[in-house]
């Protein structure tokens, strides 16, 4: 599905500017190792944590995000860290940009359980009823600053 999506929907995506396309290359084949994807998104606050949404103005309807919409590995590179080196990549261009543009978080709608542990594994939280996992910003400030 990953796949499908890289070779025949992204660019579409690309050019109706519902998403940007990250990839990276091997050098030496230039084969594509894996990609991720941007774009602007919204959650409403009621599916934030009890305890992080009390800190949150009540005058907002929904709450600014972005949406690490898809991040793929390909099969001949599995296991050599790429997803990890793909979604520090996403994270520092998502931090990069709430410097200049409103974003609480970043969100992510995992594909299966392995997806979910994935994310999980770098601090990513389940929103409540959403099956979505989320990062704030506040977070990942410790990461690059």
């Amino acid at each position: 599905m990953l796949d499908v999506y890289l070779h025949k929907q992204a660019n579409q995506d690309v050019k109706r500017k519902l998403s940007v396309c990250f990839i990276l290359n091997d050098e030496e084949t230039t084969l594509i190792k894996g990609y991720y994807t941007l774009s602007n998104s919204s959650i409403p606050p009621e599916q934030i944590p009890a305890h992080i949404q009390k800190k949150l103005p009540k005058s907002y309807k929904s709450i600014p995000t972005i949406l690490l919409g898809r991040l793929a590995t390909d099969k001949r590179f599995q296991g050599q860290g790429i997803g990890k080196l793909l979604l520090i990549d996403a994270l520092k261009r998502c931090y990069q940009l709430s410097k200049t543009i409103g974003s609480f978080a970043v969100v992510v709608d995992p594909i299966d359980r392995e997806a979910e542990n994935f994310y999980g594994k770098y601090g990513f939280i389940t929103l409540p009823d959403s099956g979505k996992m989320f990062l704030s910003m506040k977070t990942i400030n410790k990461l690059f600053e």
